[in-house]
């Protein structure tokens, strides 16, 4: 063993290790970071990628904090804040597994159910707004996207209730339910629908599909995301995680799909720009409602749901759904005509319950239609949030 006298200590900086929704990320007070990573920029980068273990060539994230999912491989920030009626600002970093960077291009919706209990944990929110038995509202500034969230965090004694009997499909073990408001989910910076149209043709190569030309919907609300029909790429909106995500074809086609997407919504100016935004935008199928077994072997039955959502994260296959996606899954339903709406089977509706491949999730959307332009003032569901792990972190000093 080679001894060397010059060998620096790891740094130890204060952090909450999560479980929010269906995914779980580390969670760290502003303040708590070393000064060089207070701010945007390099320093704090390598250190959220040092956290998670990432770039990691084999794709484990065995020497750090990431569970080598898109859903395992996440971090966020929490803060005071100067934004009049909120309580606390929130900013999510997406750490890629093996290439060395950050994304902090959108949000994570199930994460924002852990931030609210995370931040009255933390001694972040006012003591007055925090009962000793009841709900504590808790007005969260996703600083990623510049849109409010209200978490509806439970209170005992206290103290955040974390266990419960709400049972999320997805997550194994039941706890106390979060109900959770993204308000004004749609982007704020243009239309809902960027190209002005509930669905539209999409261009892509031959190889995606014979004509060159795929139906689609895309949308700006919760996250951007691009819907396609299951059918018209080959699905059934049934599948599990194996059947894509072992499928190098498959995975080859969506992140065409997405890349060339992502240009028609005006989120980059060129197809080879979407390897930098992995995070954003995403893509997901969907069908008619059909019955099927998700991947704990429970039976959904299809008069049980509305509709069947298959999307990717990543790169891969979700294994239930995003929280941000399902806003933008329950944004789209409420609009009549969209590929959303459509497999729910029309109409108009303010909420939808979908099939994806961990079970089923209700969200409910409020839309309307002004001068022609389409709106959402709210989109909402319910997830569960958990401490699992508090203390420190610890990486070589070098990253610091």
């Amino acid at each position: 063993m080679a001894y060397s006298p010059h060998s620096l200590p790891q740094l130890r900086i204060p952090a909450t290790y999560m479980r929010g929704g269906t995914s779980k990320g580390v969670f760290f007070s502003l303040q708590d970071l070393p000064e060089a990573a207070q701010i945007p920029g390099a320093a704090r980068d390598a250190l959220l990628l040092r956290v998670s273990g990432s770039p990691d060539p084999y794709g484990k994230q065995t020497d750090g904090m990431g569970g080598a999912t898109s859903s395992t491989s996440k971090t966020v920030i929490v803060s005071a804040t100067d934004k009049p009626d909120h309580d606390v600002d929130y900013l999510f970093g997406q750490v890629s597994i093996d290439k060395p960077f950050v994304d902090w291009s959108g949000n994570c919706g199930n994460l924002s159910a852990a931030v609210g209990s995370f931040a009255i944990t933390s001694g972040l929110v006012d003591a007055s707004r925090i009962p000793e038995n009841g709900i504590a509202v808790v007005r969260i500034w996703q600083a990623n996207i510049a849109k409010t969230i209200i978490a509806h965090v439970p209170i005992s004694n206290g103290l955040v209730q974390e266990t419960g009997d709400f049972e999320l499909d997805g997550v194994t073990f039941p706890a106390a339910e979060i109900p959770v408001e993204f308000m004004d989910p749609a982007d704020g910076n243009g239309s809902m629908f960027p190209t002005g149209n509930l669905i539209d043709d999409l261009l892509v190569p031959e190889s995606v599909v014979a004509g060159g030309q795929l139906k689609v919907t895309m949308i700006n609300a919760g996250i951007p995301t691009i819907f396609v029909n299951a059918d018209d790429i080959g699905y059934t909106g049934t599948e599990l995680q194996d059947a894509i995500n072992g499928d190098v074809e498959a995975l080859a086609m969506f992140e065409t799909i997405r890349a060339y997407g992502a240009v028609q919504m005006g989120l980059i100016s060129d197809i080879s720009e979407a390897a930098l935004r992995q995070h954003t935008p995403k893509v997901a199928f969907v069908a008619k409602s059909a019955d099927y077994v998700s991947s704990s072997n429970k039976h959904v039955a299809a008069g049980d749901i509305d509709l069947l959502v298959r999307a990717l994260s990543m790169g891969k296959l979700h294994h239930a759904m995003m929280g941000t996606a399902a806003v933008a899954i329950g944004a789209a339903a409420a609009v009549p005509g969209t590929l959303v709406n459509l497999a729910a089977g029309g109409g108009t509706r303010d909420s939808v319950n979908f099939g994806h491949p961990s079970g089923t999730l209700r969200v409910g959307a409020q839309a309307s239609e002004v001068n022609g332009e389409w709106t959402v003032t709210k989109a909402s569901m319910s997830r569960s949030a958990r401490i699992l792990m508090e203390g420190w972190v610890r990486i070589p000093a070098d990253n610091g």
